[in-house]
């Protein structure tokens, strides 16, 4: 039997409006269709418009490889598809080496639980860092202390209270702000502290830079200037998985010592292949940054007209924040009857008071969609009395 306790914890999640439920999605092109009714899709992180790219879907009917790894990659799982996506990504971000996980949430705990298992180390983390940057940190023997988000002094006093060695984990684009890391002064305290850097760019590898090589590019940063980068390819690459490069040395270390990936299933080699084509893709179809950053200006523009408080974000993700949780249910639902597919964010994944509705913008996208949501979310805001304006 269940702890009794189950049934108490989830009406508590109830009685404070932040219970969660699962609804089924189909996505395709800008819009998303749930329970037979079509809404135009303002939450996915598809920014680039490459998983439902119908030519990609022709591609993958191509491809003629197991549709299963038939085992975990120190096994049998580690297929030449796996090796040649590895390479694919070396050669796009030009880091030493690579290696795949099944997901975000597994390469950055697994990482920090397995690499900082010291005493006498430092984890420094961003305050607004994601989840599993967070419960990595937790579950490694290492201590852990976090600095105030993106502010270059507190981590410099951070670090100066650290006698022994310290590694700084940030993002690069933040999920759920969509502001981005002052990644050059990050590389700067971590050279004047002689400590290293975890860098997680999920949202910024694919949309920024000439090729799509991420939030580096925003600092004209290198590879060489970061110890540890990981990113999905959940979000611009259009596909599922995630990765970590780095140098050789760290990738022969995790083969050998993380334990999410040496006990875990490699993912599909059909999927492997289908993640390198659109790697490919993305790299030479700038076109599609371009669009993206088209529709972010217009948003803002447009956000500024209708008098909005900005955002402070210039990336995809735009977050409108509304307050308690009640309230932003209830403008998420007021979106949804009006067409629009959005979000409501809710604490724990935001502080407490911060819920918010998470606008996501792609290269899919029109102007005249986003006009629309806006127009519509200014009308829905007035009229119920909720958003900060």
């Amino acid at each position: 039997m269940l702890p009794e306790s189950i049934k108490q914890l989830l009406a508590e999640k109830q009685a404070k409006d932040s219970y969660r439920s699962r609804i089924v999605c189909r996505p395709h092109d800008s819009y998303v269709e749930v329970d037979g009714k079509h809404y135009v899709n303002f939450s996915g992180n598809d920014y680039l418009g490459l998983a439902v790219d119908t030519k990609l879907q022709q591609r993958w009917g191509e491809v003629q490889l197991n549709s299963g790894s038939t085992g975990s990659p120190l096994i049998n799982g580690y297929h030449p598809s796996h090796q040649a996506l590895e390479e694919t990504i070396c050669d796009w971000l030009g880091f030493e080496s690579c290696l795949l996980f099944t997901s975000g949430f597994t390469a950055n705990s697994s990482i920090l639980k397995n690499l900082m298992t010291n005493k006498q180390h430092t984890i420094v983390q961003d305050k607004l860092n994601h989840a599993s940057l967070l419960d990595g940190g937790k579950e490694a023997n290492a201590k852990n202390i976090r600095f105030q988000h993106n502010n270059i002094a507190h981590l410099k006093k951070r670090l100066e209270s650290v006698d022994n060695y310290k590694l700084i984990v940030t993002e690069g684009i933040f999920s759920m702000d969509g502001d981005h890391a002052p990644i050059d002064e990050v590389i700067a305290a971590k050279r004047q502290h002689d400590a290293g850097v975890m860098l997680d760019d999920a949202h910024g590898v694919g949309v920024f830079g000439k090729q799509g090589e991420g939030s580096l590019s925003l600092s004209n940063a290198k590879a060489a200037d970061i110890d540890i980068f990981t990113a999905t390819f959940g979000k611009a690459v259009g596909t599922s998985g995630a990765f970590v490069c780095g140098s050789q040395q760290l990738i022969e270390y995790l083969v050998n010592h993380a334990r999410g990936y040496i006990y875990s299933t490699s993912f599909s080699p059909v999927l492997a292949e289908m993640t390198r084509i659109a790697i490919e893709k993305l790299r030479l179809e700038q076109w599609r940054r371009d669009k993206l950053r088209d529709n972010i200006t217009y948003f803002k523009n447009i956000l500024a007209e209708l008098s909005f408080e900005m955002t402070g974000s210039d990336s995809a993700i735009q977050p409108i924040v509304v307050g308690d949780n009640k309230s932003t249910l209830l403008l998420a639902s007021e979106m949804r009857k009006q067409g629009f597919w959005v979000t409501a964010i809710r604490p724990p994944t935001v502080p407490a008071h911060a819920g918010r509705i998470r606008i996501t913008l792609t290269s899919l996208h029109s102007h005249q969609q986003i006009k629309a949501m806006l127009f519509a979310l200014k009308e829905s805001c007035e009229r119920l009395k909720i958003c900060q304006n």
